[in-house]
């Protein structure tokens, strides 16, 4: 009788922990599937909706949205997605014709830069009559794609909507001291050394928002060859105004830089590498780097050290820290 009992418990037990097994695994697959095609789109549905949703993202680091083509698997990540969250502005040229595809087969898909005011957007004389896309570069600008991330998720998911708002709020702050952050470090460099050059044209809103001369040796897609002309320009730049520094893309070839380097030389006058920024992606999962705000954050310590301002040993990371500025 007793080994009847027990062998009965034993069968309960097994059917009730793979009930709950299932029960697991049904609450994990009902949870909305949500892509970004960015690190930088994906990190802010991470931060507003937490373990609410599934977040895969289709743009690794190091990978140039620009030039990225959507392979099968990523159709299938698609294909599967109940949201789908893109930059716009034909930042991710090639994979327009598969966010076409999705969207017309009834799945949301939605640009995150929507609401910023067409006033705000600025245009490439390289390719004209398109916006430049880089409108992350500035945290303030970017707070309209938390909102759109926000608004999105809490239509698809009413029940979520007060936790998004809440949390997106908190985000929200975040982003506005790392802008305060920023603007105040990016000032003790001198003024006449507040120019940055680059591998292409991301930083357009960066430079308008804190005051400093950009330029970049391709346009605002890296799809545009850079030809012989644009590298003489920049290196007559880097001689005459006597610019100490340039910076490496993480997204793009460093040919083109080494070139600048060298033409400069060849004119008795020395440019190092200021270092690597972080551009069209962030940097590795895991990392805070891979994170929107340690992307920004590392950007500004980058080039506050090499055009001879002051940064703080530990950066914007070091108040989140803290806690100083929350």
């Amino acid at each position: 009788m007793k080994s009847f009992v027990v062998i009965t418990c034993g069968k309960l037990c097994f059917f009730v922990v793979l009930a709950l097994l299932m029960v697991g695994k049904v609450g994990a697959e009902s949870h909305p599937k949500v892509i970004g095609t960015t690190g930088m789109i994906s990190d802010v549905v991470e931060n507003i909706a937490g373990e609410r949703v599934q977040v895969s993202g289709l743009i690794g680091p190091g990978v140039d949205p620009h030039l990225y083509k959507a392979t099968r698997s990523d159709m299938a990540k698609l294909s599967r997605a109940d949201i789908v969250f893109y930059n716009g502005l034909l930042l991710e040229g090639k994979l327009t014709d598969a966010l076409i595809r999705v969207a017309t087969s009834g799945k949301k898909v939605h640009a995150v830069t929507e609401l910023i005011d067409p006033t705000y957007l600025l245009q490439s004389e390289k390719l004209a009559g398109h916006y430049d896309p880089h409108v992350w570069m500035d945290p303030k600008a970017w707070l309209k794609a938390v909102e759109v991330v926000e608004a999105k998720l809490s239509e698809f998911d009413p029940s979520g909507a007060p936790t998004y708002q809440e949390v997106s709020s908190k985000y929200k702050k975040k982003l506005t001291e790392l802008d305060a952050y920023c603007e105040q470090v990016l000032q003790t460099v001198p003024k006449e050394s507040r120019v940055l050059i680059t591998a292409h044209d991301a930083f357009n809103y960066f430079g308008k928002r804190y005051g400093y001369e950009v330029l970049g040796i391709q346009g605002i897609s890296t799809e545009s060859e850079a030809g012989v002309q644009d590298i003489e320009r920049l290196v007559d730049i880097l001689v005459k105004r006597k610019i100490k520094a340039v910076f490496v893309e993480s997204t793009v070839s460093q040919r083109n830089i080494k070139a600048l380097i060298e033409g400069a030389a060849a004119q008795g006058h020395r440019v190092s590498i200021g270092g690597e920024l972080f551009s069209d992606a962030m940097g590795k999962p895991g990392t805070y780097e891979g994170t929107y705000i340690g992307m920004i954050d590392h950007n500004v310590t980058t080039i506050v050290r090499a055009l001879g301002g002051k940064a703080p040993a530990d950066g914007f990371h070091g108040k989140l820290q803290t806690g100083q500025d929350r």
